[in-house]
């Protein structure tokens, strides 16, 4: 293992962890980044390039863990003013909301996996993802006779945590990015664009999760001992500025919404397609 494939982990795992959670697809800069400037698949197999990026995800997601982690308490039971502990005041998020949430994308993910993974993992996919996707998250803030009736997390309602899970689903097409389907569909329904985010971040960590660790429990033997200098720096720094990422979009989100990230995607689209197509 030498310094310039150190060098490239942790590049990669910045990319990862300032794009994963926003509304911009990490995708479409794995493309750019990776695949045109590092070619992490020439550095190593296919396999172990494969796996990397399973792991580096995994450090985005403990980043989402550690932010929340007193409403994953809550939710889960462990904390006072839970479920499991003394009643607190208002409503509160609970963890129904969050499964029904879940389980549109997780039914069609397990559905369409070999699909997606064979058929939908393009440059022009993904083209098409990033531009489509830039659209609906202009019409979410843009939406006439629009009403935000859900200001905070702890008021979402079943039929908006149905709503944005069904959302959730026209993620799964490569390019569309997770949390752009997900905040602009929470926008759609009535909720802030803060609240939406909330959702959207804590929806993401157990599907992520179950996803990723299948993954990486397919491929366990590509982490090797030459490999795991790699794959840590990469882990390490996608955990540190998925931190970053976050704390920041979640700061601002309210104020520049999400017509910076829509401008932004269409930018991106057409750098791939200069550059590829």
């Amino acid at each position: 293992m030498n310094l310039w494939e150190i060098f490239v982990a942790i590049v990669l795992g910045i990319v990862e962890g300032l794009t994963e959670f926003i509304p911009v697809s990490s995708t479409g800069h794995m493309i750019i980044v990776d695949d045109l400037m590092f070619k992490s698949k020439e550095l190593f197999s296919k396999e172990v390039a494969n796996t990397f990026k399973v792991v580096i995800q995994l450090g985005s997601i403990l980043a989402v863990v550690i932010i929340f982690r007193e409403r994953f308490k809550e939710l889960l039971g462990l904390k006072k003013g839970s479920a499991g502990g003394t009643a607190s005041s208002g409503p509160r998020l609970q963890l129904k909301h969050v499964i029904v949430g879940l389980f549109p994308a997780a039914f069609f993910g397990f559905l369409l996996e070999d699909t997606i993974d064979t058929h939908l993992f393009s440059v022009y996919t993904v083209l098409i993802g990033l531009v489509i996707g830039a659209v609906f998250m202009l019409i979410a803030d843009f939406l006439p006779n629009k009403v935000t009736t859900t200001h905070s997390v702890d008021q979402i309602t079943w039929k908006q945590a149905i709503g944005v899970g069904l959302f959730q689903c026209i993620a799964l097409w490569p390019g569309f990015s997770r949390s752009g389907s997900t905040i602009s569909g929470g926008v759609i329904l009535g909720m802030s664009h803060r609240a939406a985010s909330d959702f959207t971040f804590i929806m993401a960590v157990p599907i992520m999760l179950g996803a990723s660790g299948l993954s990486l429990l397919k491929n366990w033997q590509f982490i090797t001992i030459d490999a795991l200098p790699f794959f840590i720096a990469g882990f390490i720094s996608a955990f540190i500025f998925a931190m970053i990422s976050i704390r920041f979009f979640l700061a601002l989100i309210n104020k520049i919404k999400l017509v910076p990230f829509a401008i932004y995607r269409i930018v991106l689209a057409a750098v791939i397609y200069i550059v590829f197509l």
